[in-house]
């Protein structure tokens, strides 16, 4: 068998082998018993539309809930294990950005912490010698799509595919390691991702908790969005892309990084990558 047919085999394999979630198949077994009851019993047309919106309205909301596992499995905190190596992960999306993520790099080192970078595989094109570098330093760089297109909840399996599988081509090619976890572009989604994650062998990451620093320029409060309740396990989201800008016109994340690797110091707890913190 030829290498691209084994590929073919394989692929099909992992799309039939998906095991579809226990909301998944009660929303599949609630449409054909809404529709059985529409057709068989008299009257019942009012009630089971009711049901099929009611149960459409409940997957739109946990698609539009970023920590939601309805959809299929999420990863929003390390692994038991880590909690007994005290880890925890820093993730850092919408890069690489030249003005910021050198920077990142730097303090990165000084506190010979490790972090997990969810780079835009365009941006990566962009900025080839700056992923190299940050998985030359010992960093990860995960998908997160090659466009981070806005509609991108609203894409089918087709889009899906092509946005996700597209990402993992060139991250693989420029940095020469193939991603293994995936971050939707602001954590949105629908029911079809999950089968095209399964298909191209990514874990779906989201985070245990966010500064909000796409929006948020203070610095104080973006830490303290981090470090409520900061344990081992944690998995928390910053950006060097699309960052927000401080009084003084600084990307917010250089000014919060420092004060969360000192306080990750101080309890003890050290900075891994994803896939490190992902091993049991």
């Amino acid at each position: 068998m030829g290498k691209s047919a084994a590929m073919s085999s394989a692929t099909a394999t992992a799309s039939e082998s998906w095991p579809w979630p226990p909301a998944m198949r009660a929303s599949a077994a609630l449409h054909v018993a809404a529709i059985g009851a529409g057709v068989l019993v008299p009257g019942a047309w009012p009630w089971a539309i009711g049901a099929i919106v009611f149960n459409h309205a409940l997957i739109t909301g946990a698609g539009l809930t970023p920590r939601s596992n309805l959809l299929g499995p999420n990863v929003t905190r390390l692994p038991e294990a880590a909690a007994a190596r005290r880890e925890v992960a820093i993730t850092i999306d919408d890069g690489p950005e030249p003005e910021v993520t050198p920077r990142v790099l730097d303090l990165l080192d000084a506190h010979g912490q490790r972090a997990t970078f969810f780079c835009i595989a365009e941006r990566v094109l962009a900025h080839p010698e700056l992923a190299c570098e940050i998985v030359a330093r010992g960093h990860s760089i995960q998908n997160h799509t090659a466009q981070h297109r806005h509609n991108f909840s609203f894409l089918g399996p087709r889009g899906f595919a092509s946005e996700i599988a597209r990402a993992q081509d060139i991250l693989t090619e420029v940095t020469g390691q193939r991603p293994t976890c995936f971050r939707a572009p602001a954590g949105l989604r629908n029911p079809f991702l999950e089968p095209v994650l399964h298909r191209l062998g990514l874990s779906l990451v989201s985070w245990t908790r966010r500064g909000f620093d796409t929006r948020e320029g203070d610095p104080a409060k973006v830490m303290a969005r981090l470090a409520r309740n900061l344990q081992a396990r944690d998995i928390l989201l910053l950006h060097d892309g699309n960052a927000a800008r401080t009084a003084e016109g600084k990307p917010v994340l250089l000014e919060v990084l420092p004060l969360l690797l000192e306080r990750l110091r101080a309890d003890g707890l050290r900075a891994v990558t994803l896939p490190e913190g992902m091993k049991l």
